[in-house]
């Protein structure tokens, strides 16, 4: 009971990462630039906004024109999002609480390690690829005249946030210890009751 909790805890913050990794990854607020009191710009992954009260959003026309982290930040997201949809599918397949490959445990348990690992690796390639892209907004920060930088945004933290809870949710559903030490124990009842049985035969 215990191992299968802690599988459902780890799917769910896997979902709850994914949904994150997936809303940051469309968010406009990558980088922001405050021009005067009230004019804002705002640079994302796939569209730039500008404007006051009123904001208006361009998507970017070109790719080459893009910068370097810009590029490298879009395929690694996209990346990411793949191996956690992909993982999410895997872990479905090998949890204790679903019904796919019934009699199968070390199957299962070896499926739900599978899909742990590959969510462990979406989450990690989302927190390296965040802290690069905010590296270079920051190189570009000091370098540059500060009024007329970029500092990063709310989906910096977001991304961050799902990339922490997609490894913690890996973690716990590639976790095969307590799996392992939840069957031995019934295996070692199964044998204790077994073993009881023959010797009352003989009072």
């Amino acid at each position: 009971m215990a191992s299968s909790g802690l599988q459902l805890l780890g799917f769910l913050l896997s979902l709850v990462g994914l949904a994150a990794t997936v809303a940051a990854t469309f968010m406009v607020e990558w980088k922001k630039q405050s021009q005067g009191k009230a004019h804002r710009i705002y640079e994302g992954l796939w569209m730039s906004c500008s404007g006051n009260e009123r904001t208006t959003c361009e998507f970017h026309e070109s790719l080459l024109k893009l910068p370097t982290e810009v590029q490298a930040a879009r395929a690694v997201m996209l990346l990411s999002i793949f191996l956690s949809a992909l993982a999410l599918m895997i872990s479905t397949v090998g949890m204790k609480c679903t019904r796919f490959m019934d009699g199968k445990s070390e199957s299962k348990s070896t499926t739900a390690m599978i899909g742990g690992i590959m969510f462990i690796i979406s989450g990690l390639l989302t927190l390296i690829i965040t802290s690069i892209y905010v590296k270079m907004i920051v190189k570009n920060f000091n370098e540059s005249h500060r009024l007329q930088s970029f500092e990063f945004g709310k989906a910096v933290f977001v991304s961050w946030a799902g990339g922490l809870l997609t490894v913690a949710g890996g973690a716990f559903l590639s976790c095969r210890r307590c799996s392992r030490s939840s069957s031995s124990e019934s295996i070692s009842s199964n044998h204790l009751i077994s073993t009881s049985h023959p010797k009352s035969d003989y009072v």
